[in-house]
């Protein structure tokens, strides 16, 4: 019988490092952007208590989906064979409920939240559900992924906020080069068994080299979307030191990456960026409650 922690292992709960942060900048964007005198902190606990479920849930689904719909690629792969599905730990039905459950879960707490997000969610789990599907098609799956996180900003300003604004879509851009440029960095180890199965990526159609070429130019692109963000928002010191480390890690995990050696593939993924992620978010967030 599957446990709690089999499911956590299944949906990569860790890897919630990556957007989370980037969604709380959202968040206490919108609270900045308001009269908080005006805006109770009763109500502020409240939204941001969703916002964390809808996090969670969203990503959940998304990964779980993925798990489902790859279980026979998995199965195949060295690399993924004894992931939860494919090794029989977690049904393939069972993992599709716990989608089906997470998609609903989020669906409630954005009704909860405004109408805006509730009309928009739909949306918003077609896209994190529908990249799973990409790689069976198009090399540009690593876009598609950055665009289903890239989501966290502007929801979580959404929540607070219920309009749009450009500072929140600036981060949100950023997001998107900066998740498919560590995503193609990720799908280097699968380059030859992409290939074999005819599955599509970055590495599997360019190369490692030119792989690695497009990484490089999708963290500068998301380098100068985080720094037009801090030019737009009026930003301070501490806002510029949290650039100083993402950009820093940035630059970090391509020197430790190259074509001949892949060896540090995951320090690069997972410990460069999630440092990148977590300090920024941090000095971001400090930054807005100092000075806003």
């Amino acid at each position: 019988m599957a446990t709690v922690k089999n499911y956590l292992s299944l949906v990569k709960f860790s890897h919630t490092i990556f957007a989370m942060p980037f969604a709380m900048i959202g968040f206490f964007l919108g609270i900045c952007s308001l009269n908080r005198p005006q805006y109770p902190m009763q109500e502020i606990i409240g939204k941001f208590l969703l916002v964390l479920g809808c996090m969670i849930t969203a990503r959940s689904a998304a990964m779980a989906f993925n798990r489902y719909l790859d279980r026979n690629i998995d199965g195949k792969n060295p690399r993924t064979k004894q992931r939860e599905v494919p090794a029989g730990i977690i049904s393939a039905k069972n993992a599709l409920t716990f989608v089906i459950i997470n998609c609903l879960l989020f669906m409630v707490a954005t009704w909860f939240i405004n109408r805006i997000c509730f009309y928009l969610s739909p949306i918003a789990l077609f896209v994190i559900l529908f990249y799973s599907y990409t790689k069976r098609f198009t090399p540009l799956c690593h876009l598609v992924l950055g665009l289903g996180l890239s989501l966290a900003p502007i929801g979580a300003y959404l929540s607070v906020t219920g309009v749009f604004d450009w500072l929140p879509i600036l981060f949100s851009l950023s997001v998107i080069c900066w998740v498919s440029g560590f995503d193609i960095i990720y799908a280097l180890q699968d380059i030859d068994f992409d290939q074999s199965q005819a599955l599509y990526s970055i590495p599997s159609k360019l190369g490692k080299k030119n792989a690695l070429a497009v990484s490089i130019l999708l963290h500068i692109a998301s380098a100068a979307f985080v720094i037009s963000a801090g030019l737009f928002g009026h930003f301070h010191w501490t806002y510029w030191l949290g650039i100083a480390v993402f950009i820093g890690m940035l630059i970090y995990q391509h020197s430790i990456v190259k074509p001949n050696d892949l060896s540090k593939v995951n320090i690069a993924f997972m410990t460069a960026n999630g440092i990148a992620s977590v300090i920024f978010g941090i000095l971001v967030i400090a930054d807005l409650l100092i000075y806003k």
